[in-house]
């Protein structure tokens, strides 16, 4: 491994973080308004959890800085969360977030875990059980969404299209980024894009998924 170079893996550590942190917040604001009793006790449940995986991974990122992660104060996000989740303000938006970014950092997580570099020592095995719960959740609304009536299915379409937007280019840096390839952090050939979009797409019932 690139001798402390890990410049590439702390840029990774808060896109998670600060996605984790937004969504915490954001399942907080608008979780208390939610659509059903049940759902607003969720979301606040959830929104703890995803607050408590955010500064986990705040920690671990200062920790790979050289600085004692666990002495810093989080106050905001590192300006690294996608904008789409920072401008969610209604329950389609969230769910189309929560989902979508829940995908795509429980793939990154399982491909650095899988790595099997030992020297990171990452703090994601330890989120993955929450992370499902949060994942199976947000699928099931995801489900009642695209199954609802009038103008609510579009609506989720959309807000889902365009956050994915911003969760494959995030996808797209990692897979080509060369220190987390030569650091043995990403494995190559990962295909992270291709099977993000095939989980979204079997969401969607879209047949074919592309390996752009």
């Amino acid at each position: 491994m690139a001798e402390n170079n890990y410049s590439s893996l702390i840029t990774l550590a808060e896109t998670i973080a600060d996605n984790k942190y937004i969504l915490g917040d954001r399942l907080v604001e608008i979780g208390v308004s939610g659509p059903t009793l049940e759902a607003t006790l969720s979301a606040i449940a959830m929104a703890q959890q995803e607050l408590g995986h955010s500064r986990l991974i705040y920690r671990w990122a200062n920790d790979l800085k050289g600085v004692n992660g666990s002495k810093i104060e989080i106050k905001d996000q590192t300006g690294k969360a996608f904008s789409r989740n920072v401008e969610i303000n209604n329950w389609i938006e969230l769910i189309a977030g929560l989902y979508a970014v829940n995908v795509a950092t429980d793939l990154v997580m399982r491909a650095i875990i899988e790595s099997g570099n030992t020297d990171i020592n990452h703090p994601f095995s330890k989120m993955l059980k929450e992370q499902n719960e949060h994942l199976v959740y947000s699928k099931v609304w995801c489900k009642q969404l695209l199954n609802d009536k009038g103008s609510i299915p579009g609506h989720f379409k959309i807000s889902l299209e365009k956050v994915m937007i911003e969760v494959v280019e995030w996808l797209k840096t990692i897979e080509s980024d060369h220190l987390l390839l030569s650091q043995n952090i990403i494995n190559k050939n990962e295909n992270l894009v291709s099977k993000c979009k095939e989980i979204v797409n079997e969401l969607l019932n879209v047949g074919a998924v592309s390996n752009a």
